[in-house]
């Protein structure tokens, strides 16, 4: 199992910084999942941020477009990840690819949603010639269940874990802390992280 993240000029790059803490405390407080953790790949998308011209990849007010999408949407985005991704999986020996996506509760990015990625699957296999999976775990799922799935895979320490060293907010506020983890508190996904803690810790796991 290998992990890759994405440099593609991202208004909130400190996402880049706090997933090598999380990686880090991950394998350091879950030993018996350090051992499956391979290594981590950057990869450099410079020129998706410079086409882009969107809320996330600009200094620039969020708001809604006329199409009806936020204009935090990157067009693209998620195909390229997930191109690049495959073609470093290929040279590896990998066939499973696995991102976050989720279909539920989300900003309405059409590369999120569950047809987009099995049509993307169907179109990687074909054009690198192998059989290729790609698995989205949280793609029917909502907030509240996610931080739920994270309390049934590791308990307390890993709700935690992902609270305090993980990154959402569009703005890239990692200075304000709130009960559900880091943020400006107002952004899009800001609120949908909220309202997910919030259901979860009333709730309960």
């Amino acid at each position: 199992m290998e992990t890759v993240g994405f440099d593609y000029g991202q208004r909130h790059r400190v996402e880049l910084e706090v997933r090598l803490r999380f990686l880090d405390q991950l394998k350091a407080r879950f030993p018996h999942w350090a051992v499956r953790l391979g290594t981590d790949h950057v990869l450099q998308l410079p020129t998706l941020g410079q086409l882009s011209d969107t809320a996330l990849t600009a200094d620039k007010a969020i708001e809604f477009e006329a199409s009806g999408l936020p204009n935090t949407f990157v067009p693209g985005r998620n195909l390229l990840f997930f191109t690049y991704a495959a073609a470093l999986a290929y040279r590896r020996g990998l066939s499973v690819l696995v991102g976050g996506m989720c279909e539920t509760d989300y900003s309405g990015y059409p590369d999120c949603r569950d047809d987009t990625l099995k049509a993307l699957q169907v179109a990687l296999g074909l054009g690198l010639d192998t059989r290729l999976v790609i698995e989205t775990p949280l793609m029917w799922i909502d907030k509240a269940a996610t931080w739920r799935l994270a309390h049934e895979l590791g308990g307390g320490a890993l709700v935690h874990l992902v609270r305090d060293c993980t990154h959402t907010c569009y703005l890239g506020d990692h200075a304000t802390r709130h009960d559900w983890g880091y943020g400006c508190g107002s952004c899009p996904a800001c609120e949908l992280r909220a309202r997910g803690w919030a259901q979860f810790t009333t709730a309960g796991p």
